[in-house]
């Protein structure tokens, strides 16, 4: 290889996660509560947003903490945009910038099921959805960008799901506000890809022992070609790939059990 072709090839440097802080929306969660324990087995630091479960978000950080590392839950409305800038401002204030942000939080709204027609749905429920699904997902990556910009590094993981491609049973108001998600990753990923971030989304499907999903039926578990349910450490074992991969940017990872022959567009 001449000198050239050398320089243009680049090189290839590990960054480890050890020591970084990660800020994880709907922590308390199956998806959320498994990657909080991977990162922190890693050594990441931890920034642990809940809605509600306050009980089960200081027993995660008491499990946490004593794995050596910072962690500490913060109580946040995504549907106030106030809050979320508080959010951000918070974990800031006590643990410092995230390096990473898992937008894994999300609402379902009413699960209207596969034989529901369009004026089963209430706007308000389509309205919520955006709302808390985009836009704080949105306002959380713009709050935290600059600092990773800043600093040559970040990484941005958005938890989308499979009926972000197939429209799913829950409903248009959940389906399309994974969708509209990946425009948003797609965008972020191009434009500061040379700044050391990447910015990529995991698309699972049917994981049991999750909160959307906490009634699994044996109809269920027949859509699925490996013939059982995913479990949320798989998915935060994708997550995981996603923020230790320096090459991998711009991509949906679809964890479906063979679902979907193929990632999503």
């Amino acid at each position: 290889m001449t000198e050239a072709s050398t320089s243009l090839a680049g090189s290839y440097v590990e960054i480890p996660i050890k020591g970084k802080l990660a800020l994880i929306t709907g922590a308390t969660g199956g998806i959320g509560a498994a990657t909080a324990r991977l990162f922190a087995k890693r050594g990441v630091h931890l920034a642990l947003h809940y809605f509600s479960q306050h009980e089960k978000a200081q027993a995660l950080v008491a499990e946490l903490t004593a794995l050596g590392v910072r962690c500490v839950a913060f109580k946040t409305d995504l549907a106030d945009f106030d809050a979320v800038r508080k959010l951000h401002a918070d974990v800031v204030a006590q643990l410092g910038h995230p390096d990473i942000l898992y937008n894994n939080a999300a609402m379902s709204g009413r699960i209207l099921g596969i034989h529901a027609k369009i004026e089963n749905v209430d706007i308000e429920d389509m309205e919520m959805c955006w709302r808390v699904n985009n836009g704080a997902s949105f306002l959380l990556t713009q709050l935290c960008v600059p600092h990773m910009e800043e600093q040559g590094y970040g990484r941005l993981v958005f938890c989308s799901s499979i009926a972000a491609a197939t429209g799913g049973v829950v409903g248009p108001h959940y389906a399309s506000s994974k969708s509209a998600m990946h425009g948003v990753m797609h965008w972020i990923a191009k434009q500061y890809s040379r700044s050391g971030i990447t910015c990529n989304a995991v698309a699972p499907a049917l994981i049991a022992n999750t909160e959307m999903f906490n009634a699994p039926t044996a109809a269920h578990r027949d859509l699925i070609p490996v013939g059982r349910f995913g479990q949320p450490e798989e998915i935060a074992s994708i997550v995981e790939l996603l923020v230790t991969n320096s090459y991998m940017t711009n991509k949906i990872v679809v964890a479906d059990g063979g679902m979907l022959p193929s990632s999503l567009a």
